[in-house]
């Protein structure tokens, strides 16, 4: 069978960004025609568009279509989800994982819809603490948890490549709601985010 490509994009932004990167290949010295550049814009156009697909998703709705009542309170926690985005000072990505932990009110939600509302915000123009928050907020406003709180580290080639340059620096944020404003419960979340237990 031969490769099908499934990944589908709007033509019309498609053709705008090409045209716009054409004109940033030619403002840099480099020729949009030569034959390595000759698919770039077009490639770059499409990358984009996947790049921030986050726009075009809702959190709260996808955490909602997996939602069911379950009589548990106790802490969930989802760790180690790859995440990756544009810092939107300098259209550069940054990188790195983040843990997501909430206490059930009476609802829970698929695991994976955790993850996916990572992407929905990470796939944007992004900061690191704004990415932090909006994440909290959707499984707050979806869920109504007893707590919420998520932990990111990330490595941000805005200051690995150009600036400071500093390769081996890593950003945490972190944002905590309800039963996790409590340091007891903090702390255990930090403990278990902290340990390898697989």
């Amino acid at each position: 069978m031969a490769y099908q490509k499934k990944e589908i994009y709007d033509e019309k932004v498609t053709a705008g960004l090409i045209e716009n990167y054409k004109n940033v290949i030619a403002l840099l010295g480099e020729d949009y025609n030569r034959e390595g550049l000759l698919k770039t814009p077009e490639r770059m156009g499409e990358a984009m568009q996947y790049i921030t697909q986050g726009y075009q998703m809702d959190a709260v709705a996808i955490l909602d279509s997996a939602k069911f009542h379950e009589d548990v309170s106790e802490m969930v926690i989802v760790k180690d989800i790859e995440l990756y985005s544009l810092c939107e000072h300098h259209l550069l990505p940054f990188f790195g994982k983040a843990h997501v932990a909430y206490i059930p009110n009476g609802y829970i939600t698929g695991l994976s819809k955790i993850a996916r509302v990572v992407d929905v915000f990470s796939r944007r123009l992004q900061v690191q603490e704004r990415l932090t928050t909006q994440i909290l907020n959707a499984i707050k406003d979806s869920l109504n948890p007893l707590g919420v709180a998520v932990v990111i580290e990330a490595s941000h080639l805005c200051m690995m490549m150009r600036g400071v340059q500093k390769q081996n620096s890593v950003t945490t944020t972190s944002a905590f709601y309800g039963q996790f404003e409590k340091d007891e419960t903090r702390s255990e979340f930090m403990k278990l985010i902290s340990a390898n237990l697989h």
